[in-house]
C-alpha cells in the first residue's frame, strides 16, 4: 500500500494518541487493543531506518503523553524553569521512545509472522526497559488493564508483561486480518483463532482465580492516614510538631481502633532513630490508640570508612503495652540511646524493625554516575543523597507478615516478589505523590499496586501523603 509521508506521520502519532488515552487519568483501556494498528499499516514496505523513526515517533508522544508530570517535580520542587523541564522531559521520554523504534525495527527486519513476532518482540522490550539503567517499567502497556480484573489475572503467573503480550497479540491479529481482507478478501482465520483461544483461556482463568477464597483466614484490621502535607513546607523544622499534630489526630480518629496504623513515605520528617522526643511521643501514641504504627522517617547509619550514609526507611513500632514483658495498659518507658547491630532501633525494651528502600529514584534520591555529572542536583530538597537499602525484610505483628514497599519500588515486579519469597503475607506501600502535582501520575501509580496484588496473591494497604490511598485485594 502506497502512502505519503503525511499519512504514515499521521497514523504514526495516532498510535501514540491512542496509547497514551489507554492510561489513567483517560483510562480508555480498549483503545489499547486496536492502537498499534496504524503503526503496523505505516511500517509497511518502509525501509529500516524509516521503520524505526515511525515507531519513534509513536512511542514520543505514547510516553509524552502519560509521563509530562515529571515537569511538575523538575519545575516545582528542582528548581528549573518551565522551559529547561520541558526540555529535559523530552529527552526523558525520546530515551523510552527508543524502545517503540526498535520494536517497529525489530517487525520490519523479520517482516513474517508478524501476529506472533510483535508480542514477543514488545513484550521483551518492555521487560528490557523494566531493567536496563537502574529499569523504568512505568506505564508498561499491560498497566492499562488495571480495571479488567477478569483478564489480568494471569499476572500471576506471567506478570504484567504477560498482559502486554495479550494486548499486542489482539493488535497484530487484528491488522493481519485487516490486511488480507482488503487485499486479498480473505479472512486470516489462523492468527485469529489463535489470538481467540489465547484470550477465551486467560478470561477462563481469570474467572476462576477471582472465584477463589483469599487469605489465610487470619484478620487484620488495617487504617492508613492520609495528610497532605505540602511538599514546600515538609521539611521545614517549624512545621513538624504541626505535622505530626496531623497525623497523631488522624490516627485517632477511626471508629474503630486498628490492629495496624500506616503513615505515608517520610510522614516524619526528622531522623526518628536519633529523636528521642518525637520517639517518645510515638510511643505515647501507639499506647493511647492500642495499635501497632508503621511510618516512614529517613535514617542513617556509618559506612565501613565511618561516613554517614542517608537511607529512606519504614519503621515499625509496637504499642509499649503490648510489647513482650509489659503487662497491658503498662505505661511507655524511657528509650535507650543504644543501636543495635543489626540496624533495629531498641524502643521501651524491645526493637524496632526498619526497612530501608532498596531501589532509589535517579535524580530524586540520588544523582547517578555523580562524577560525571556533578553539576546535576537531585529535586529530594532538605537532605543529602540517599543510598540503598540491602535485605527485603519482613516486619512481623500479630496475624501478619508484612513487607514494605517504599514509593517508586512498588512499580518493579521482582523487588515485590522478594518480600513474599521471605515471607510477606501482607503487603504495605508507602508514598509521598506530591512530588506529581494534580496529574494523572498519582492515578497512574495506584493502578500498578493491582498487578503487584495479583502478582503475588496478596492484599496491599497504600498510604500516601497526596494523591491516591487505600486498600487492593489478592484479587486486585
Amino acid at each position: 500500500m502506497l502512502r505519503s509521508q503525511k499519512q504514515v506521520t499521521a497514523l504514526a502519532i495516532l498510535t501514540g494518541v491512542l496509547l497514551a488515552l489507554s492510561f489513567p487519568r483517560w483510562n480508555l483501556a480498549l483503545l489499547a487493543f486496536i492502537a498499534f494498528i496504524p503503526l503496523l499499516f505505516a511500517i509497511e514496505n518502509q525501509p529500516f531506518k524509516k521503520a524505526f523513526l515511525w515507531g519513534w515517533l509513536a512511542g514520543l508522544i505514547y510516553f509524552a503523553g502519560t509521563l509530562s508530570w515529571v515537569t511538575i517535580s523538575m519545575h516545582q520542587y528542582g528548581g528549573l524553569p518551565w522551559a529547561a523541564s520541558y526540555f529535559f522531559m523530552l529527552l526523558f521520554v525520546a530515551y523510552l521512545a527508543v524502545y517503540v523504534g526498535l520494536f517497529t525495527l525489530a517487525i520490519s527486519f523479520i517482516n513474517k509472522n508478524v501476529v506472533f513476532v510483535a508480542p514477543v518482540c514488545w513484550t521483551a522490550l518492555e521487560y528490557l526497559r523494566g531493567h536496563l539503567l537502574t529499569g523504568f517499567p512505568w506505564n508498561a502497556l499491560g498497566y492499562s488493564q488495571y480495571q479488567n480484573l477478569p483478564l489480568i489475572q494471569i499476572g500471576d503467573i506471567t506478570a504484567v508483561y504477560g498482559i502486554s503480550f495479550i494486548i499486542v497479540l489482539i493488535n497484530a491479529a487484528l491488522y493481519r486480518m485487516i490486511k488480507t481482507a482488503c487485499l486479498e478478501r480473505e479472512i486470516a482465520w489462523s492468527p485469529l483463532l489463535v489470538s481467540l483461544s489465547l484470550c477465551v483461556f486467560v478470561f477462563l482463568y481469570g474467572f476462576y482465580r477471582l472465584g477463589q477464597p483469599m487469605g489465610n483466614g487470619q484478620k487484620l484490621s488495617v487504617g492508613v492516614t492520609q495528610g497532605n502535607i505540602d511538599q514546600a513546607i515538609k521539611w521545614d523544622a517549624g512545621t513538624r510538631d504541626k505535622t505530626f499534630e496531623i497525623y497523631e489526630r488522624l490516627s485517632l480518629s477511626f471508629a474503630k481502633p486498628p490492629q495496624l496504623v500506616i503513615w505515608p513515605e517520610s510522614a516524619l520528617p526528622v531522623f526518628f532513630q536519633n529523636e528521642p522526643f518525637y520517639q517518645q511521643r510515638i510511643l505515647d501514641l501507639t499506647h493511647k490508640g492500642g495499635f501497632h504504627l508503621l511510618f516512614g522517617s529517613p535514617a542513617f547509619k556509618p559506612n565501613p570508612s565511618g561516613q554517614i550514609e542517608l537511607l529512606n526507611s519504614a519503621y515499625l513500632v509496637v504499642p509499649p503495652n503490648l510489647q513482650e514483658g509489659q503487662p497491658q495498659g503498662a505505661a511507655p518507658t524511657s528509650i535507650p540511646r543504644s543501636t543495635p547491630s543489626n540496624g533495629e532501633r531498641l524502643l521501651a525494651g524491645g526493637t524496632t524493625p526498619r526497612y530501608d528502600k532498596m531501589h532509589l529514584v535517579p535524580f530524586g534520591e540520588y544523582v547517578p554516575l555523580k562524577s560525571m555529572l556533578f553539576f546535576v542536583d537531585k529535586m529530594v530538597t532538605g537532605i543529602g543523597d540517599f543510598v540503598p537499602g540491602e535485605e527485603a525484610h519482613v516486619m512481623e505483628i500479630p496475624n501478619a507478615k508484612i513487607g514494605t514497599a517504599i514509593c517508586f519500588e512498588v512499580i518493579f515486579p521482582e523487588l515485590v516478589r522478594r518480600f513474599v519469597k521471605n515471607g510477606a503475607d501482607v503487603m504495605v506501600t508507602i508514598t509521598n505523590d506530591a512530588w506529581f502535582g494534580q496529574s494523572a501520575a498519582p492515578h497512574q501509580h495506584f493502578s500498578m499496586v493491582v498487578f503487584r496484588a495479583i502478582e503475588n496473591r496478596v492484599p496491599f494497604a497504600r498510604s500516601a501523603n497526596t494523591g491516591i490511598s487505600g486498600f487492593i485485594d489478592a484479587h486486585g
